[in-house]
This record gives structure tokens, sequence and C-alpha cells, in this order.
């Protein structure tokens, strides 16, 4: 299924893999999603909405097996300190449920950050903006299209 995020590759001419799963209901997390696209956790990034005291809401991008460190978060995006959103908040804020949450095509151009590993891969996979889909590219690429940020986020 071509969702808006692997849209906004296509008009940007990045290269890309969907990779489609079967949902469980029952278990969203990133490290279920890793095994079911046949990759290791710490190459699966999930898409965390968080806000700033600051800035306001933002985009946390760790990888699947992580937890994100909050303090981290608030040093890299210049705020005092960072929470999580919501889940309540989540969807109209980005126009995303959980499990299919991406930076890319979100309702607003939120700032986004992503956990250094990033760059330690040559394919990493984040959700495709819909749940069941993945987006598999290249972490340059992806940074490109996100204008995301890197730095120290997890613990």
């Amino acid at each position: 299924m071509k969702t808006n995020a692997a849209r906004i590759l296509d008009a940007l001419g990045i290269r890309y893999e969907l990779r489609e799963y079967e949902v469980d209901e029952e278990n969203l997390s990133a490290e279920s999603v890793a095994r079911k696209v046949r990759l290791p956790p710490e190459q699966v990034f999930k898409t965390l909405v968080c806000r700033g005291d600051r800035t306001g809401v933002l985009f946390a991008v760790v990888p699947a097996g992580a937890e994100l460190d909050f303090k981290a978060a608030a040093r890299l995006c210049g705020d005092r300190s960072v929470e999580m959103v919501a889940l309540r908040e989540v969807q109209p804020l980005t126009g995303y449920i959980r499990g299919g949450v991406t930076v890319l095509g979100a309702r607003k151009d939120y700032p986004a950050y992503a956990d250094e590993t990033i760059e330690l891969f040559d394919v990493i996979s984040v959700s495709a903006g819909a749940r069941g889909t993945q987006l598999l590219l290249a972490p340059s690429d992806y940074l490109r299209a996100t204008k995301a940020r890197t730095g120290p986020l997890t613990r």
C-alpha cells in the first residue's frame, strides 16, 4: 500500500522499499515490528511524539529496543524538559495513530530529532504512516527528507 510518506519520498526522488507485515493489535511494539520485517531492533526506528517546555511538539526517532532519555532530548532540542504527549493527543497532532506515526507527512512540520545511532546502518526501517507497513531506506535519505537533527537520545 502506497502511503503519503512514500509519496513524499517519491517526490524527493528517494529510493525506498515498502515492507508490509501482519499487525497484532495486542502488541504494537517496535521490537515486534522488527521481528516481522526481519531486521535487528537497532535498525528499526520508532517515532515518538513529545513536547518540549520551550519548543512545543517534536518528534524523537529512536531504535526499537531503546528508551528515550528525556534529559538528552531536552538538551538536543534546547528545552529544559521534554515529555511524551498523551496517547489521546497523538492522532490530532500528527494525523497518525499509534503504531503508524512517522515524521513524513505529519499534520504539521514539527521539529524532528533522531538518535545518533541511525547513521550506523546502511538501511533503517521507519513507519510508512500506517500500521502494517514500514519504509526501508538509507538513513541519510531519511534525515534529508525529514530534516531531522541527530544526537544522543537514548539511555
